[in-house]
């Protein structure tokens, strides 16, 4: 990932840095690699986390006529 600084302006490569990687899902990978998760709870957030991609998706497709 690259992130270019343009005219010293630091702020907004780091605005656009914090951007990147949370659109990529890096600080939530780290947040959650930070603790020792038990594998039951493992498969609890899995599931939830699929549910609401698959409720996400629901609200945009297209209607069926």
């Amino acid at each position: 990932m690259d992130i270019k600084v343009y005219g010293n302006d630091i702020e907004k490569a780091l605005k656009t840095l914090k951007r990147e990687l949370q659109k990529e899902g890096l600080l939530k990978e780290i947040k959650q690699r930070s603790f020792y998760e038990k594998p039951s709870e493992k498969v609890k957030r899995k599931r939830i986390e699929a549910r609401k991609k698959r409720m996400k998706s629901l609200r945009f497709k297209r209607p069926m006529k």
